[in-house]
């Protein structure tokens, strides 16, 4: 019998379905999938994409029905998942075979399939010798590719995609066509005949070479210049790691003085000697998603990529370009082999962007932007629709936590507990996502960055547009921090005026711990604690370290950490120093202040705090932090955010495990208060061990707090909410504590702590705001 034929034997039970498939179904092979279940249960029908997802139809034998719907869930293609499905019985109709239609349009409610690294068929098919895609740089298939940042519109159709200018070859079309092949309707597929392609170029903008361009730019990298190169979504620079005057030459012209940079290498055997890897953390570093992972060093390699700090942020390539460029690097060895073996380059690779505006997209900005900061470029013709920096994780407690969620993540939604009205979060001022809600599922932007200058608040208003076009959602709330002057409060009071919705108002550490409610689908009150640098309290102070009882959209503040003047405002978290004079006044041995902190503004603070007329005083955790870091001597100037903490968790972790200073901490009335605990840093002699300690004694004092608020409230579940929980030592300490007294502990996962998922924490308090 042929596929799809009615069979003839009486008494066969025919009947016939139409189902609706949603989830992550389109762009990712899901209807050849379809077509190839359909053909081998003998059933005909049709499939096609859809605005909410996949939809088909099918018809033939009852038993073959029940195994094709047992099937759609099992061996799914491995970009795909399902979130729904429904089931209705239709009408026989006289047909024969199976086929994939055209898409059908309507309101979206699809999702898009993140970027997606090159899949191991078509790895081989790169360095396959006769392949007539050997070498060719935009390989790819239905398994892999660009999705998100090369799509404009829904549905996922060539024509909405940034590869609408390149017409199929006649080869490539009858690939395109075929439902048996791989790359049938494989959106961003092409060869060198018909697809993009490469150049390499001065900054002048002048054509560098015509061939062998990956050599050409191999060689550049070998001299110790600085390749500028397009990627998914955006351009990186590129480095010799092993060069120190080329990292050194970096650093200087993009005025990156100490932040650490991340390496590229080419495979995990090319960690040995730089970095240890678990696992768990190799299973992160190998993933479609490719992320950038914090791993522990091994040594004191690679001088001036990452100096004072414990951990390498290492990531793999995951485009056909990067492994192309380190065959050239590699000497191009014949067959694959190589691709496993421990290869000698490491490349710095951080974000191609002056002084922390958005990543450089296009090639007139890049060849306008990087001048002075790269010496070539390689570019290609493919657009890049969306900007998407590389994804930064980091394990915690056994799991991966996210210091930056983009490329590779988004935008897959994370799951709400429950379906609202569609809300438009614009999180806060540093480390900005936005965030919009359709039904219950909440998407959130790729990292866009701190609204310090013009070029972000506008990728910002850009987010807010992509998102809610190709989502297909007018919001009907908008939500913000409680800073009246962040940009992103300024615009939500714009963009709720102009479509007339409502404007929500939500206070910053309430967002943390929303947060982490919403992604654990919490619907009970819990205890949150807040730890971060600064966010605008209730009172009109700046808040930090924060005992919160949340419940659904309301908060109440329980406590707080000891406040701290400011002497100096917003200095203070550029200049830790300031809080090591703050604890010495305190202390009574303001005298010390000069002699300790020999800046030229030491006398004047000094003053400031003898006077301490009308200095803002701080519960934040953050300032504790870099009251610890001053006083130990370990970092007295921030050249980038949260440096003085992170060099104080890197030398706690060479230490290793001690006690908690006895009697380390007060707790009186809900303040927490660790002046005793600074105390003894101040005369601690052996900075690693003041580090150690300084964590061990924040996790038993903040496990009391928390133990103390179980008991006021009756409730047993805490979340950890805020950019300080992105510290592994304190996170997992403070876990342990709050597990052995019988709490349950929820932390952030799939978001950031930071203010990178705070958008997330908004939203969920904007839909339920809504609910009355």
């Amino acid at each position: 019998m042929q596929a799809g034929e009615r069979p003839e034997q009486p008494g066969i039970n025919l009947q016939r379905h139409n189902i609706q498939i949603r989830g992550q179904v389109q762009g990712v092979g899901f209807r050849p999938f379809v077509y190839r279940l359909a053909q081998h249960f003998s059933l005909s029908g049709w499939v096609r994409n859809t605005s909410f997802g996949v939809e088909l139809e099918i018809q033939g034998a009852a038993a073959s029905l029940d195994a094709m719907h047992a099937a759609l869930q099992a061996d799914l293609p491995p970009q795909a998942g399902i979130t729904g499905i429904e089931v209705v019985p239709k009408a026989l109709c006289r047909e024969q075979g199976f086929a994939i239609l055209n898409s059908h349009t309507g309101v979206a409610t699809v999702r898009i399939a993140p970027d997606s690294v090159i899949c191991p068929d078509c790895l081989a098919e790169l360095f396959g010798a006769s392949d007539r895609r050997s070498g060719y740089p935009f390989i790819n298939c239905m398994h892999c590719g660009p999705r998100y940042t090369l799509t404009a519109c829904l549905p996922y159709d060539r024509q909405n995609t940034a590869m609408a200018k390149f017409p199929l070859c006649p080869e490539c079309l009858q690939e395109y066509q075929d439902p048996q092949n791989r790359r049938f309707h494989a959106e961003a597929t092409a060869c060198p005949t018909c697809g993009p392609k490469l150049e390499l170029r001065d900054l002048s903008g002048a054509t560098l070479a015509t061939e062998g361009l990956l050599d050409h730019a191999a060689q550049h990298l070998q001299a110790g210049k600085i390749l500028a190169l397009k990627g998914l979504g955006g351009f990186h620079l590129l480095c010799d790691a092993r060069n120190p005057a080329a990292v050194k030459r970096l650093r200087e012209r993009k005025a990156r003085d100490e932040k650490p940079f991340a390496l590229m290498l080419l495979n995990a055997a090319s960690l040995n000697g730089l970095a240890r890897c678990g696992d768990a953390e190799r299973a992160l570093l190998e993933s479609a998603q490719r992320p950038i992972v914090l791993l522990q060093r091994a040594g004191d390699e690679l001088p001036g990529v990452a100096d004072g700090l414990r951990e390498l942020g290492v990531l793999l390539p995951y485009t056909p370009l990067h492994y192309l460029l380190f065959h050239a690097l590699a000497g191009k060895p014949q067959g694959r082999a190589w691709l496993t073996q421990a290869q000698p380059w490491a490349l710095v690779c951080t974000s191609a962007n002056p002084g922390g505006e958005p990543l450089v997209r296009d090639n007139g900005e890049a060849l306008e932007r990087l001048r002075g900061l790269a010496d070539v470029v390689l570019l290609h013709d493919r657009e890049i629709l969306h900007r998407a920096d590389d994804s930064v994780l980091r394990l915690i407690d056994g799991a991966p936590a996210f210091l930056r969620r983009s490329r590779g993540y988004v935008p897959v939604p994370v799951s709400l507990p429950a379906a609202g009205a569609s809300i438009l979060a614009v999180g806060g001022y540093f480390k900005n996502t936005i965030c919009l809600t359709r039904g219950s599922e909440a998407f959130l932007s790729p990292h866009i960055g701190s609204l310090d200058n013009a070029a972000t608040c506008e990728l910002l208003e850009e987010s807010v547009a992509h998102l809610s076009q190709v989502l297909e959602i007018t919001p009907e709330a908008v939500v913000h921090d409680a800073h009246p002057d962040f940009f992103s409060s300024r615009f939500a009071a714009e963009f709720a005026a102009q479509l007339d919705i409502p404007l929500i108002t939500v206070q910053h550490h309430h967002a943390h711990i929303a947060a982490v409610v919403a992604e654990h689908g919490l619907n009970e009150p819990v205890i949150g604690l807040a730890l971060d640098g600064v966010g605008l309290g209730s009172d009109g102070t700046p808040w930090g370290g924060e005992l919160l009882q949340v419940d659904a959209g309301n908060f109440e503040r329980l406590g707080h950490l000891r406040p701290w003047p400011l002497a100096g405002g917003d200095a203070v978290a550029r200049q830790p120093w300031r809080m090591g004079a703050t604890v010495l006044h305190a202390l009574n041995r303001g005298d010390q202040i000069v002699q300790r902190f020999p800046f030229p503004a030491a006398e004047v603070v000094a003053g400031l705090l003898v006077r301490d007329s009308g200095l803002p005083h701080t519960s934040s955790c953050g300032r504790l932090f870099d009251a610890a870091a001053a006083l130990l001597g370990i970092c007295q100037l921030n050249s980038f955010e949260g440096q003085a903490a992170m060099r104080l968790e890197s030398l706690a972790a060479q230490r290793g495990k001690v006690d908690a200073l006895q009697d380390g901490f007060r707790l009186r009335e809900g303040e927490l208060d660790f002046t005793l605990l600074l105390a003894s840093l101040a005369d601690c002699g052996v900075a690693a061990e003041g580090a150690a300690l300084f964590h061990a004694t924040l996790a038993a004092g903040l496990a009391e707090w928390a133990q103390w608020a179980a008991k006021s409230t009756g409730l047993r579940k805490v979340a950890l909410g805020g950019g300080c929980f992105l510290n592994r030592i304190l996170s997992e300490n403070l876990a342990a504590h709050l597990r052995a007294a019988g709490l349950m502990v929820f932390q952030a996962r799939q978001v950031p702590a930071n203010d990178g998922g705070l958008a997330l924490g908004q939203a969920w308090i904007g839909l339920n705001r809504m609910k009355g």
